[in-house]
């Protein structure tokens, strides 16, 4: 089969990397001539995935089109399905998922729990907003990714810093823990959905900072998890592997917060902590195949290595050698050559026999590898 991917980022490259393994032609549209990527040049087309003609033009010779982020021209997807081309998720799915304001009017559609909103098109819509209770979540209906588009706003002197720009006003949860799991369905119908995962987040750069899996929770509070999550893909009604993204609140509510339709950050694990990881997922599903196992063989521990403050240029990396020297510990690097605060640079994975073990390790990786310029 030929597969065409919207996008060539570090997600795009770890799906080549197990894609490899099989009998498929794989094709990478991104916009960046140095996305991670272009190191596999023979399918590596330099373009934008936000324009029509590109997209269509991209997708004329594809036997099935997916994506590796969401941000990408869905018309052309939806003209390219028409004329019988198979896309994985479909062009509705992403429309909805694009556009936060949809996304969670979505969730209330179909009763999938989620916090209380409302939505507005612009800061002006704000006064003398009878329904604005302080302190609440701004997030951009558009274009927001890894912690960007969203702050808190704390007070009317905080309103002085509201982006005026169409936006879903959320209520504040007091949070117990942020959970994902991920949910993969092929066309036969089939689901399988991995262990939940427990994320702990840098909250400077409001992105995740480690995650461990299984998360840290109750078997009934896990099975509550699944079910939501295959109640939110059956909703969408589409084929696709997806991440839901929920909180677990200090009074025992689980709410989802966001959907992704795609492999995710906080699945990154389980390339060595599951049977078949969520990119020999993402294949198996393209391709319509059996999905297999996801099941778990150790404990497991996922941290993010992002460029740290202060530095901006070509990144180097400052501790390798003592993360090289543990074991079950297992290094990906994005190979983005410049570094800047903040940024997804790489990461990495450490298994183990218990939760006790896995806290060492992160803590360890977190004090000795750091990325600079």
């Amino acid at each position: 089969m030929k597969i065409g991917i919207l996008g060539g980022g570090q997600l795009g490259k770890m799906f080549m990397q197990n894609a490899l393994n099989y009998p498929n032609e794989i094709y990478f549209l991104e916009p960046d001539s140095q996305a991670p990527c272009s190191v596999f040049c023979d399918c590596f087309i330099e373009g934008d995935f936000k324009d029509y003609q590109t997209v269509l033009d991209f997708g004329e010779d594809k036997d099935i089109l997916s994506i590796e982020i969401e941000n990408v021209n869905i018309e052309a997807l939806k003209e390219l399905q028409k004329n019988g081309k198979k896309i994985i998720p479909n062009p509705e799915c992403l429309q909805i998922i694009k556009d936060k304001g949809l996304q969670k009017e979505f969730y209330r559609e179909h009763y999938i729990p989620t916090a209380n909103f409302y939505l507005v098109e612009n800061k002006g819509e704000l006064k003398d907003d009878k329904r604005l209770k302080f302190p609440f979540i701004q997030k951009l209906r558009i274009g927001g990714y890894d912690g960007k588009g969203i702050q808190l706003i704390k007070n009317q002197f905080d309103l002085d810093k509201f982006w005026n720009k169409p936006s879903v006003i959320e209520e504040v949860i007091d949070i117990e823990k942020e959970l994902s799991v991920i949910v993969s369905k092929n066309e036969n119908g089939e689901v399988n959905v991995f262990n939940v995962v427990e994320m702990v987040f840098n909250e400077k750069l409001n992105l995740v900072d480690y995650l461990f899996s299984p998360a840290d929770i109750s078997n009934e509070v896990a099975g509550q998890v699944k079910e939501i999550g295959r109640k939110a893909v059956d909703a969408f009604q589409t084929p696709g592997i997806f991440c839901i993204e929920l909180f677990l609140s200090k009074n025992g509510k689980l709410m989802v917060n966001e959907i992704a339709p795609r492999v995710h950050n906080s699945g990154h694990q389980t390339i060595e902590a599951n049977y078949s990881s969520q990119y020999d997922q993402m294949l198996r599903v393209l391709t319509n195949s059996p999905l297999g196992d996801v099941s778990e063989k150790e404990y497991a521990a996922m941290i993010n290595l992002v460029g740290e403050a202060g530095y901006v240029g070509e990144a180097k990396y400052e501790g390798l050698e003592k993360l090289l020297d543990l074991s079950k510990v297992y290094l990906h690097l994005y190979g983005k050559k410049i570094t800047k605060p903040g940024r997804k640079m790489g990461h990495v994975t450490v298994l183990g026999h218990t939760r006790t073990e896995i806290k060492q390790k992160i803590q360890f990786i977190k004090n000795n590898l750091k990325v600079i310029a």
